[in-house]
C-alpha cells in the first residue's frame, strides 16, 4: 500500500494540479523553509466565503510540491473558515505515508501558506502528530 501513496506522491510532484499563478486573486501568502530552501507561495480567488480557485507556485522538494498539488484539489470549493483550521494531521493524511520529523516542514508548508492567506496568521504551530 505505501508504494501506492508513493507513486501518488511522484505523479503530484511530476504532474503538479493547480500550479502557478492566479490572476486576479484575492488572498495571498509566501513562505519558505529555512532548512530545506523549500519556497512556496499561493493566490486564492474568494467567492461566497469559499475558496472558488487557487494555485501555488514556488520550487521545493518532492514533498512539499507533492503536499500542495495533493491540498489543492480538497481546498477548491472549501469555506475559508475551515481551511483556516485545517490542522498537520489533515495534511498528513492526505499525503498517506509516514513522515519524518525531518520532511515535516516540508509536507505542511502548502497548508501553512493556506492557513496564513486565509486567516492572516502566519504564526500557525505545527501540531505533533
Amino acid at each position: 500500500m505505501d508504494d501506492l501513496y508513493r507513486d501518488h506522491i511522484l505523479d503530484h510532484y511530476k504532474r503538479p494540479r493547480n500550479f502557478g499563478e492566479l490572476e486576479p486573486h484575492d488572498l495571498e501568502r509566501a513562505e519558505h523553509n529555512p532548512l530545506c530552501g523549500d519556497e512556496l507561495g499561493v493566490h486564492i480567488r474568494v467567492a461566497d466565503g469559499r475558496i472558488e480557485d487557487l494555485r501555488f507556485y514556488g520550487h521545493g522538494c518532492a514533498i512539499s510540491q507533492a503536499a500542495a498539488s495533493i491540498a489543492s484539489e480538497e481546498l477548491k470549493g472549501m469555506e475559508l473558515t475551515e481551511a483556516a483550521t485545517l490542522d498537520a494531521d489533515w495534511m498528513l493524511d492526505l499525503l498517506g505515508i509516514p513522515i519524518s520529523a525531518t520532511r515535516r516542514k516540508c509536507a505542511l508548508l502548502g497548508l501553512k501558506v493556506v492557513r496564513g492567506a486565509v486567516s492572516g496568521d502566519s504564526s500557525w504551530p505545527e501540531q505533533s502528530r
